[in-house]
């Protein structure tokens, strides 16, 4: 299928073997497929920090989305836009994903005539999926891509390799590349040295999470947490202002007590605790929402398959998905859960301060 975008680039040259894979030399040619708030900051940060040389084939479903990246100013690479997800799988080494939900991972990777898996020959090459999806998908596209682009004995070094890479830090950290890669695979995995380098374009942290979808198992586990603690500081918070308190003492009292969080200090729920946190800013930019249900309820599906008890998961699905029906909060950050519950936001005049 011809290329309908800025450039015309060659098919690139199938990567030798994994043993070639696994030097820190990045590829001439990267992939990435979905353009959404956090897609298209993670391949901004790559365009823009690539090697010269380099050309990045990309793809989304919403052309707007595709059009606004051909624009972007200050990237370094070469841009070719692609038609479908499969072109870019033909033209790059390494493919990054990076979409909503799990129905769209399939999609990407599974459509019969246009997916990542209905290219001809991704010998050698690595498939890499940032989003936060179900650990079912994310396997069964692993398995998928064994069947359809492995190989065995001789063959294995000219397999394809599906990993599982999710990412946490937000919009913002997306922006500012300082997000958190998971990846589901072993330190040990000869892929490693590259992918650290890759991702070291787009975040600040890599860790190797120990094998296929347990970097989703990271990712699930530490998004529950977050809302489990934001909806837990949202309460104490709120309990401490109507009781009269300064919300910056109990803030500081946090920073040496056996309640202390990351969330308190930096993403506060409050407004006018963290100047830079989105509830000071109107609870924008951040996670919006409604997106919260879908995360907390993959990790009790998630639970579910490995038969982990969970206690808490329906009453904070329950909080959110209120507030995020409530009037006024559709795609504001996830901290609004604080509104919701009837926080005081202008706790300086009540308390005077």
């Amino acid at each position: 299928m011809a290329s309908i975008g800025i450039s015309s680039s060659p098919l690139p040259p199938p990567l030798a073997s994994s043993s070639s894979s696994s030097s820190n030399k990045l590829p001439s040619h990267l992939g990435f497929v979905g353009l959404g708030v956090m897609g298209f900051a993670m391949f901004c940060n790559l365009a823009r920090k690539v090697p010269a040389g380099s050309t990045v084939h990309f793809y989304d479903v919403n052309p707007d989305s595709m059009e606004r990246a051909a624009r972007e100013p200050g990237l370094v690479a070469q841009l070719d836009r692609c038609s479908c997800a499969r072109e870019v799988a033909e033209k790059s080494e390494v493919l990054i994903s990076m979409v909503p939900q799990g129905k769209h991972v399939r999609a990407v990777y599974l459509d019969p005539e246009n997916g990542v898996l209905a290219a001809t020959d991704l010998s050698g090459k690595i498939l890499l999926d940032s989003s936060t999806i179900d650990t079912t998908t994310s396997l069964l596209v692993g398995e998928e891509t064994r069947k359809r682009h492995g190989g065995g004995g001789a063959a294995a070094a000219a397999a394809a390799t599906f990993y599982d890479a999710p990412v946490s830090g937000g919009s913002l950290g997306a922006r500012n590349a300082t997000i958190t890669f998971m990846v589901g695979c072993a330190e040990s995995d000869p892929n490693m040295p590259l992918l650290r380098e890759l991702f070291g374009l787009m975040g600040r942290n890599t860790f190797a999470c120990g094998g296929p979808s347990l970097g989703l198992v990271a990712k699930l586990c530490n998004n529950y947490l977050s809302f489990a603690t934001t909806l837990a500081n949202a309460e104490m918070f709120n309990l401490a202002i109507r009781s009269g308190m300064d919300p910056g003492i109990l803030r500081d009292i946090l920073k040496t007590s056996s309640g202390g969080n990351r969330n308190a200090q930096v993403e506060n729920p409050v407004p006018g605790l963290n100047p830079d946190a989105p509830a000071s800013n109107g609870y924008r930019p951040g996670f919006a929402i409604e997106y919260v249900k879908k995360d907390i309820e993959l990790a009790m599906d998630a639970c579910d398959r490995v038969g982990a008890k969970v206690c808490m998961g329906r009453s904070i699905r329950d909080a959110y998905l209120a507030a995020s029906l409530h009037e006024g909060n559709a795609g504001m950050d996830s901290k609004i859960v604080y509104r919701w519950m009837g926080g005081e936001e202008d706790w300086k005049g009540k308390l005077g301060l």
